[in-house]
């Protein structure tokens, strides 16, 4: 259990993280224990003079078993891997209010050759979030109930780099959340987001199951740059479920400068849910994204632009 909110740390103590696994190579942590964050004092509190990231941080590790834990109630994140590799994280219960601000149950940054399955997550951010510098990710099983769903990103961050490649996410079940599988980017970031599949999703209804926002801010005042990460070879297929209708099923806004590309949708199919109250459906909304449909799509996605854009411009991929 952590201590009982901001008052209760030492005043020497860093409340930046409170449970902390630095260095380490080859460790299973496994049970039926729980592992409480006990956030509830720090959820009212402004982020910067009590921010802390992580109720459980793992840095610079590898070769590293983690499962059948069950973490509660973080301050903010409630599992983070940084600078990991060869990591397996299985039967997790992950838990916290809907409206637990910052709550994101698995992050993922800066690590490769990553395996989550088999978890349930219901918190009030991400499901899981895939940062900037990570590739080999596979993800799998996962129920997010409610969440902001499976997101890559946010990245490009006040215009810094991100590379992201090869990631996997399949065979999950996102209901009742705000979003369900997303790529969100900053204006003014550069790198690149490529070779990522999403496969055998089923929805139930999420506001945005589909979802790339490459104009993601959190103010009013992010204003659009000529510079953007680049997202290309991304593959949606078997979505099926239903929808909140007060948005698009499927929300493909791409960054004016740079376009996304070899987005491939194939077998989704997606209702408006049964207690949307008469609200007008939303058609599938694109802007500056080109790809195809390789099988029938409901509801029709005729808003891709087919083919390649005639130029795209440097995308300073080759840092990735």
């Amino acid at each position: 259990m952590a201590p009982d909110g901001p008052r209760s740390w030492p005043n020497y103590s860093n409340k930046r993280q409170w449970l902390v696994f630095y260095n380490v190579t080859g460790m299973t942590v496994q049970g039926d224990g729980v592992v409480d964050g006990r956030g509830h004092k720090w959820w009212d509190l402004p982020c910067k003079p009590h921010k802390v990231k992580s109720s459980n941080l793992w840095c610079n590790c590898s070769l590293i078993l983690v499962q059948g834990l069950k973490v509660q109630n973080s301050p903010q994140f409630h599992f983070r891997l940084d600078h990991c590799q060869n990591v397996v994280v299985r039967m997790l219960n992950i838990h916290s209010p809907s409206l637990s601000p910052n709550t994101d149950g698995i992050h993922i940054e800066n690590s490769n050759n990553i395996i989550v399955h088999s978890s349930l997550i219901s918190n009030g951010d991400d499901c899981i979030s895939i940062g900037a510098g990570s590739y080999n990710v596979h993800i799998r099983n996962i129920t997010c109930s409610p969440s902001h769903g499976i997101s890559i990103g946010s990245l490009g961050f006040r215009n810094s780099g991100a590379c992201v490649s090869n990631i996997t996410v399949s065979d999950c079940f996102i209901h009742h959340s705000q979003n369900g599988v997303r790529i969100k980017t900053w204006q003014g970031g550069y790198g690149s987001v490529s070779q990522v599949k999403f496969h055998n999703i089923w929805m139930e209804g999420v506001r945005n199951p589909v979802i790339i926002d490459q104009y993601y801010c959190l103010s009013k005042n992010c204003s659009n740059q000529t510079s953007g990460v680049y997202i290309h070879d991304v593959s949606y297929s078997n979505i099926r479920g239903t929808y909140d209708v007060r948005s698009p099923p499927m929300h493909l806004a791409c960054s004016d400068s740079v376009p996304c590309t070899d987005l491939e949708l194939s077998d989704i199919v997606l209702f408006p849910g049964a207690d949307h109250g008469g609200v007008a459906e939303k058609n599938p909304f694109c802007w500056n994204a080109y790809g195809g449909n390789q099988t029938l799509i409901v509801p029709p996605v005729s808003c891709l632009i087919g083919g390649s854009p005639d130029l795209i411009m440097d995308l300073k991929e080759d840092l990735c």
